[in-house]
């Protein structure tokens, strides 16, 4: 008898624990029906009416829907794209929704769109932004990660800027293309870091109110390689870009070894944040933080802020964290810089790698699979100068884009989707993951100011009623999102 009291024991504290309910105030919306499926939510955007832009995409056609502040569909456009025409971004501003796509209608022709969705007028325009022809099958867009970084609108709107790669048989070469966001029309085309021999990887683009356009990345010295004898191949380097000149600045590195940053405005400033390591880019040792003069490119901070120990108790338990603190963690990449009205950053980045897989078929050979992985998420706080006040992690496995996070009445919250009752482990860890025959729930991780988290349940996730917050967004103090299940939709709001 002992083991099955022990084992109804723990089943009735997990499923207790995570029938907790969150605090925030849980809308739904009257379910609508698609006439056309399109299952990719690329784009979703809020004004200051409470109208919500939803822009979803298969493989031939643009859905771009429209719902009022009481959650009922008022508007819905199916747009025609061509076979071979893919998203490649989306970018907001007020009433606007822009989403620039690729079209291939050749091996090396390649022509960029700009959708703009006007979200009042329920009305959309398409123009095209510029056409190449490629000298080899390089793509035209770096940054085929998990983050596409080509793409930056100016704070006021005003300015639409992107980059691509023009990879020459005979040397590296780049663009900037800044347009005017309203007309569409080039203000400036510019090329930058043209070389023979070095490889120029495009981290971050910045466009500020006044046209200056920053482009961030790491030039390689020597090939594509991080390191060669043991000493570090690269040097991050700051481009400021507009229409009279280009000014470039060597962003000094230590004993860092850093894999990627990304660029954040605050208090007319340049923050540069991400990871640094002590042994390889693909580790992590802690955050850092240059912060850099947008006139003239110095750097006149810089912060480096080792992990805590809670970050690591909350990935392999209390017993286990002081012996994995000094390996380090490993392929993080940052999703969002959030800041809040005190000037606080909170840094968040998701663990993400690429898995293959060789599947046999016996006497008919086999074939190979390659499956994503989406797993841990580390927060760090960070204060106005720079400093880690905090860092937490999310002990997490999945195969998709599963969290989104949004700043609440001084809390931080992480929505996320999870098996059906949270596994609270006997050493401390809290597990989010989902078994194979196990239901699914939607789940609120609300951080406090000084980084204590509480866990509660949104909703048991029950047949097409999956919402995915990864595709979320947060206006006048509430979070939408969109189930992406079935042919039956609908919207949930929280706040």
């Amino acid at each position: 008898m002992k083991p099955i009291l022990v084992f109804l024991s723990v089943f009735f504290v997990i499923s207790i624990y995570s029938q907790n309910q969150t605090s925030l105030q849980v809308i739904e919306s009257k379910p609508f029906h698609d006439s056309v499926e399109a299952p990719d939510v690329v784009a979703m955007q809020t004004n200051d009416n409470g109208d919500t832009g939803v822009i979803r995409f298969n493989t031939r056609q643009m859905l771009f829907d429209v719902f009022n502040a009481s959650l009922e569909r008022i508007s819905n456009a199916i747009i025609d794209i061509e076979r071979k025409e893919e998203f490649r971004a989306s970018l907001y501003f007020e009433n606007q929704i822009k989403v620039i796509t690729l079209y291939a209608p050749s091996s090396k022709e390649r022509v960029v769109y700009c959708y703009t969705f006007n979200i009042n007028t329920k009305s959309y325009t398409k123009k095209q932004l510029f056409q190449k022809t490629l000298e080899s099958n390089a793509a035209l867009f770096s940054g085929a990660n998990k983050r596409q970084t080509n793409f930056a609108q100016s704070p006021n709107g005003k300015y639409l800027a992107m980059t691509t790669d023009n990879i020459k048989k005979k040397s590296n070469s780049y663009t900037i293309h800044l347009f005017d966001a309203n007309t569409l029309e080039v203000v400036f085309e510019q090329s930058y870091q043209e070389h023979i021999e070095k490889y120029f990887e495009l981290n971050d683009l910045a466009v500020d109110n006044d046209a200056n356009v920053f482009v961030l990345g790491k030039l390689f010295m020597e090939g594509r390689k991080n390191k060669i004898d043991n000493k570090a191949n690269y040097e991050f380097v700051l481009n400021k870009v507009n229409t009279s000149k280009i000014d470039v600045q060597s962003i000094a590195l230590d004993q860092e070894q850093i894999k990627s940053l990304t660029i954040s405005f605050k208090n007319h400033k340049l923050h540069l944040l991400g990871f640094y390591s002590e042994r390889n880019v693909n580790k992590i040792k802690g955050g850092c933080d240059f912060q850099v003069n947008p006139n003239t490119l110095v750097v006149e901070n810089k912060q480096l802020s080792q992990l805590p120990i809670a970050v690591f108790e909350d990935i392999f338990g209390e017993d286990n964290a002081e012996d994995k603190k000094d390996k380090e963690l490993s392929n993080y990449f940052v999703d969002y810089t959030i800041e809040d009205a005190n000037g606080n950053t909170y840094l968040l980045a998701e663990e993400f790698f690429i898995s293959t897989t060789y599947v046999s078929n016996g006497q008919f050979g086999g074939y190979t699979t390659t499956t994503p992985h989406y797993n841990n998420i580390l927060i760090l706080k960070l204060n106005a100068s720079g400093t880690l006040e905090w860092g937490r992690s999310v002990f997490k496995k999945a195969n998709a884009p599963s969290y989104n996070a949004f700043l609440k009445e001084n809390q931080l919250h992480v929505v996320l989707n999870s098996g059906k009752n949270l596994k609270d482990k006997e050493d401390g860890r809290v597990k989010v993951s989902k078994g194979i025959f196990e239901s699914s729930a939607l789940y609120d991780f609300a951080y406090s100011e000084n980084g204590e988290v509480t866990y509660t349940k949104i909703q048991d996730n029950k047949g097409a009623n999956f919402y995915q917050p990864a595709y979320g967004t947060y206006k006048n103090n509430q979070f939408i999102m969109i189930n992406t299940r079935g042919s039956e939709k609908s919207l949930m709001i929280l706040k």
